[in-house]
């Protein structure tokens, strides 16, 4: 909350300083900034809701509320960026005078809050979680944003080299689309169960086979509930009874699956 606090604070001083200066390249950082408070916010949402026990109507918990708020966030990237790419064309062929120093200024105090946050959400567990990584990604790419402003900012001081506004607001938005298509597809997979990028579906079969002298493997399905569960199908056929704790044991130490449903045919 603090984050989202000290972003949307930022946000207003960013836009009085771009439309005063009249630099889109620091309203750009800008509208990134306001997206940064808007994504920690659901970020938080949906982690409450997440840590919600499962129920009769939700089986498998509320845990998907984070990958959904992950795909929220990754679609107002890609907005955010496509609307600044338009907008910066716009201005270049209406091209009007920048004031250099107040970008420099305005960038330079931008550059510490985005640091600033960028730690407080890293520390809140963007290693562990895709939603929190989600929001960590957008303040991280908005410190970026802030060094390349001051950057045009510098250029147009000492060269009047107005164009480096045109260039600095296009190159932030490509890195914001850019991770944005990146958090859109891997959420995008888990909502579609798809099977883990790590998870190698002929291997496991292979060591299932010789672990525990089964016959045939009919299927093994995997899917993730959220970006750390995953979850199995398995269904093989065996001349023994085999126990299947073991199984599922074999396939938690070894493939990093939580849970497995099996079904096993004595042929």
């Amino acid at each position: 909350m603090l984050a989202v606090a000290i972003n949307v604070l930022l946000t207003v001083a960013q836009v009085i300083g771009g439309l005063v200066s009249g630099s889109l390249s620091l309203i750009a950082d800008a509208l990134h900034n306001l997206s940064d408070a808007s994504s920690l916010f659901i970020a938080l949402f949906a982690r409450k809701i997440g840590a919600k026990p499962a129920n009769d109507r939700y089986q498998y918990g509320y845990k998907r509320a984070e990958i959904l708020a992950t795909l929220f966030n990754s679609l107002s990237l890609i907005v955010i960026g496509g609307y600044l790419i338009v907008e910066a064309i716009s201005n270049y062929l209406n091209p009007e005078p920048i004031d250099g120093w107040i970008i420099i200024w305005v960038a330079g105090l931008a550059l510490i809050i985005d640091l600033v946050t960028a730690l407080l959400t890293y520390k809140a567990g963007a290693k562990d979680s895709m939603n929190i990584r989600a929001a960590f990604i957008h303040n991280v790419s908005d410190a970026l944003a802030s060094v390349v402003v001051i950057i045009a900012g510098t250029l147009i001081i000492l060269y009047q080299w107005y164009i480096v506004d045109l260039i600095a607001t296009m190159l932030i938005s490509v890195y914001v689309i850019y991770h944005g298509i990146l958090l859109l597809i891997a959420s995008s997979k888990i909502l579609m169960q798809a099977a883990p990028d790590n998870f190698a579906l002929t291997e496991a079969i292979t060591e299932l086979k010789t672990q525990f002298a089964i016959t045939d493997v009919d299927y093994l399905k995997t899917w993730q509930i959220d970006d750390h569960h995953v979850h199995c199908e398995l269904k093989f056929s065996a001349k023994q009874n085999i126990n299947n704790d073991e199984i599922r044991h074999f396939l938690h130490d070894n493939f990093a699956i939580e849970s497995c449903t099996i079904e096993q045919v004595l042929v």
